[in-house]
């Protein structure tokens, strides 16, 4: 395996999106071409689907250095009210567009830190929200909670407001990593948040743990596996650490290069978390993910359910996405659209009626043949093409560049399949890129991407 790390450690996208982002075509896009694709979506999919709406809301009261997502960082929480009343505006600018109410399937209230806001900011936000909207069929509503500020008065709100899953961002519990990323929380607390959330009913309650962070050790991991597992969430995402720096906003300038495992050490410490994971009942779900086999997620890979999207894995698919907030990403399936970063701007635009993106890309044909085959690579593991001879010259050049990895029994090849073997699937991320053919036919000249491994 460590010839391997070594051989396919390289910077390469998580396809929460396919064109991922840095590929997007700005020239055949417009905010009028969005709005065409976003009703032409909701009048094929709202009846019989819904839709999912994903909540941007950014602000922390400190800088997490670890993490990649766009916040603001404040002590100021006159803040929440305001900015709740622009995500209402920004919603119903939306649905101005909709002929009929639209039927929310999911709902994710993500951050930031969505437990910086008051309950009852909450409340008027989610209430808000459904004075435009009714809420579909079996929907799945979730939010991610800090276990240093959710308080049991969080929990019980939003779970009387219909949501039924949580995710704790953990990360690590040892002290010395903790100090050096800026979060320090204890045991305890986790505990306490957890045991809440269950005792108030939440069906689903899932921990954030992070491996490859700065000190961190494979003896580290281990301990916090353990930890973990005497609690028992009812889902996990255990992923790699993505160091970029260059990256405009984040905190991850407080060590170095040198103070972060090695491509092998991080594999080793992910392939002992999956072990002592495996050991207590976890299945590993799709990339980064593991859940008990009475969770959603796990009910929803062995039905083929499963989804992916920018909201990560979900339990279930739905055809169109709207992203609310600054740097939210909504996703028409036939678009993608992001909306402005700064928070003076986005207050702007939507106080003058304006859906506040400030870039997107229109799907090409070859975008959404390429898109399907990556969105079954990380959902399945495996994808074929019985009906696709039109792209014969495409698949010919993607199928080349798997022979290598075919080579390395990453993958397995028959005639109109791939399948990526159980020895492949800590290199996903290079089997998607292989069928990332804006990738091969521009490879990008500054680094934009984390490590694969």
């Amino acid at each position: 395996m460590g010839n391997l790390v070594r051989k396919y450690n390289i910077p390469g996208p998580r396809y929460t999106s396919y064109p991922t982002v840095p590929y997007w075509n700005m020239d055949t896009f417009s905010g009028k071409a969005w709005k065409a694709t976003i009703k032409r979506s909701f009048d094929e999919s709202n009846a019989t689907e819904g839709i999912s709406l994903y909540i941007h809301l950014p602000f922390c009261e400190q800088m997490c250095t670890f993490c990649g997502c766009h916040k603001r960082i404040t002590k100021r929480h006159e803040v929440e009210k305001p900015y709740i009343s622009t995500l209402l505006k920004e919603w119903s600018l939306y649905c101005e567009l909709f002929d009929t109410k639209p039927k929310i399937k999911e709902l994710h209230l993500g951050g930031g830190t969505p437990t910086f806001f008051s309950p009852d900011h909450l409340k008027v936000l989610i209430n808000g929200i459904f004075r435009h909207a009714e809420k579909a069929e079996n929907y799945e509503f979730s939010f991610e909670g800090h276990p240093n500020n959710t308080t049991k008065t969080h929990l019980q709100m939003l779970f009387d407001l219909g949501f039924r899953r949580v995710s704790f961002g953990v990360q690590d519990y040892n002290d010395t990593v903790q100090k050096a990323i800026h979060r320090i929380q204890s045991f305890e607390k986790v505990r306490d948040v957890t045991e809440w959330s269950r005792e108030i009913g939440f069906t689903s309650v899932g921990h954030d743990l992070i491996f490859g962070l700065p000190y961190q050790t494979l003896e580290h991991v281990k301990d916090t596996i353990l930890k973990t597992k005497l609690l028992m969430p009812d889902r996990l995402a255990f992923y790699s650490y993505a160091h970029v720096p260059w990256l405009k906003g984040n905190g991850q300038r407080g060590y170095n290069d040198k103070d972060l495992p090695t491509a092998e050490e991080k594999r080793n410490q992910y392939e002992s978390g999956k072990a002592l994971l495996a050991e207590v009942g976890y299945h590993e779900i799709g990339m980064d993910h593991f859940a008990l086999e009475s969770d959603s997620l796990y009910i929803a890979m062995v039905s083929g359910k499963l989804h992916r999207n920018f909201m990560g894995y979900t339990a279930s698919k739905t055809q169109l996405m709207i992203g609310l907030g600054v740097s939210s990403i909504g996703d028409s399936w036939y678009s993608f659209a992001q909306n402005v970063k700064s928070l003076e701007e986005y207050e702007h635009l939507v106080g003058n009626n304006i859906i506040p993106i400030y870039r997107g890309h229109i799907l090409t044909d070859e975008d959404q043949f390429i898109r399907r085959h990556i969105l079954n690579l990380m959902c399945r593991f495996e994808s074929s093409w019985d009906q696709e001879s039109e792209n014969s010259e495409l698949l010919e050049q993607i199928l080349t560049r798997l022979r290598e990895m075919e080579k390395d029994e990453l993958v397995e090849i028959s005639v109109n399949k791939v399948r990526v073997t159980e020895k492949g699937r800590p290199f996903i991320r290079n089997i998607c890129m292989a069928f990332d053919v804006l990738l091969h036919r521009k490879a990008p000249e500054t680094r934009l991407f984390s490590m694969t491994i």
